[in-house]
């Protein structure tokens, strides 16, 4: 179908052309017909032209981690196309029809030429850009703070999981082990065996809570000295001994002790031969399941503590603090990826004064910093994280043993929607962010320094005042 003046006119952009400029248009654009899911263009692609959308609707959809998410839509009279034509930067969305459309393309060297003719048209371009940048960052910044609570979240569920199967262990095994170490106890009463020797039992019980409690036996001591309490207690004759060999050995009992508590009962062929050994081995476990479902309770505590500070959840929007415990409650809720091959070194300056910060907003720096550290290294190298005066301000040095950072491209590095990752890997708005928060919230300083094995972000932060 021929593109006719009429048609344009029902856009306010073309009102300001004169009819010698409308007829240019037409006879210079292209049709395009699109069929309901047709793809007119797809993020990521090289440039096209400026799009008329005369009839029909469609979808604007951006892909971030593997997902497709709708950004907006256009609907029919619409123009579109211009901010990669003056940019000349790659396609940031993919459109699609979601009903049959007719669009007109016009090349990007017809629009340019257009735009120098007109000071009414080209005005009237670069508002509909500045808007349209305007809403595609601040979409996309809401969907960089939810990717990186989702990576937070992601890493907090990792992190609570052995914790808490740790809590669920010792509430599921301590119950039948409390009930029969009840059982041996009156077995062992019926026998009324002199109060003199059940102290020593005791005593070697205390002292086994003792070393499981503060873990005073090394873990690679403790092999050896399953195998050796292992033999011994089948020279013995205790049936299953292998089910008591783990907890003798992590209680640190010595042999010679257990002989001698037994030496009694050698050629008694009752259950007391051998419940002394069961009653000790099954209150080292009980003992060992408590301390661990203890230390289980105590991370989560730690991990929720370290999420609540990170959130500043029961404070003020700006608060006076400390920047080494944004960085640490930062790493904590990282460590479920910090566990893979990655060494992170500290050189922390304590003596560093605190200074006033939008503290959640400030450990959203920390956390896109830290994280593009993380990616950087594909999970084997040093992150580094240094903290220094510079002159009056506090400065934050994170820096990782990554490839670097091509020195073409090191200008760019904080533009809106500039990124290094492929595409749907990057919002390209993460360092936009930190970049934002540092210098317009904290009126504070970000710079860059990349080399091949090396690259620093060096955030100075003004100190609170006096």
């Amino acid at each position: 179908m021929v593109l006719c003046s009429e048609e344009l006119l029902s856009l306010e952009l073309f009102q300001k052309l004169s009819q010698d400029q409308l007829d240019w248009i037409c006879d210079h654009a292209c049709e395009i017909d699109l069929a309901s899911g047709d793809v007119l263009v797809r993020q990521g692609e090289a440039p096209r032209g400026f799009f008329v959308l005369l009839a029909g609707r469609m979808s604007i959809t951006r892909e971030s981690e593997g997902v497709e998410m709708p950004v907006g839509q256009h609907k029919a009279p619409a123009f579109f196309g211009e901010i990669q034509v003056l940019t000349d930067e790659l396609i940031p969305v993919t459109l699609r029809a979601l009903t049959d459309c007719r669009v007109y393309e016009l090349s990007g060297d017809d629009f340019r030429e257009l735009l120098h003719d007109c000071r009414d048209f080209e005005r009237l371009v670069f508002q509909a850009v500045q808007q349209r940048v305007r809403g595609l960052e601040s979409f996309m910044q809401n969907r960089e703070k939810m990717a990186a609570l989702g990576t937070l979240a992601a890493g907090l569920a990792h992190e609570l999981n052995n914790p808490a199967a740790a809590v669920v262990r010792a509430l599921q095994n301590v119950t039948p082990a409390l009930i029969e170490l009840q059982r041996m106890n009156l077995v062992y009463g019926q026998h009324q065996v002199e109060a003199e020797h059940t102290q020593k039992w005791l005593k070697v019980r205390d002292e086994g809570y003792d070393a499981i409690i503060h873990e005073r036996i090394a873990p690679s001591a403790l092999s050896e000295r399953e195998e050796q309490l292992l033999e011994w207690l089948e020279a013995y004759g205790v049936e299953q001994a292998w089910n008591l060999a783990e907890p003798l050995a992590a209680s640190g009992v010595e042999i010679e002790t257990l002989a001698q508590l037994t030496e009694r009962w050698q050629d008694d062929p009752t259950e007391l031969r051998d419940i002394g050994l069961r009653w000790l081995a099954l209150s080292f476990e009980v003992m060992s399941i408590i301390t661990s479902g203890l230390r289980g309770a105590k991370r989560i505590s730690v991990l929720v503590q370290s999420m609540k500070s990170y959130a500043y959840l029961d404070r003020g929007a700006q608060q006076i603090i400390d920047v080494h415990d944004g960085l640490e409650d930062t790493l904590r809720l990282f460590s479920y990826k910090l566990k893979q091959g990655i060494k992170v070194q500290r050189f922390y300056d304590r003596s560093l004064p605190k200074i006033v910060a939008y503290g959640s907003e400030l450990n959203q720096v920390w956390t896109n910093l830290i994280d593009n550290a993380i990616d950087a290294i594909a999970g084997a190298g040093v992150i580094e994280l240094a903290t220094s005066s510079n002159g009056n301000h506090i400065q934050v040095q994170i820096t990782d043993s990554g490839p670097g950072i091509p020195q073409e491209i090191q200008s760019r590095i904080f533009e809106p929607f500039f990124t290094t990752k492929p595409v749907g890997k990057g919002t390209g708005l993460g360092l936009d962010a930190v970049r934002r928060i540092v210098e317009n919230r904290h009126q504070g300083t970000i710079a860059l320094e990349s080399s091949p094995g090396k690259t620093s972000f060096t955030v100075c932060l003004p100190p609170a005042p006096p």
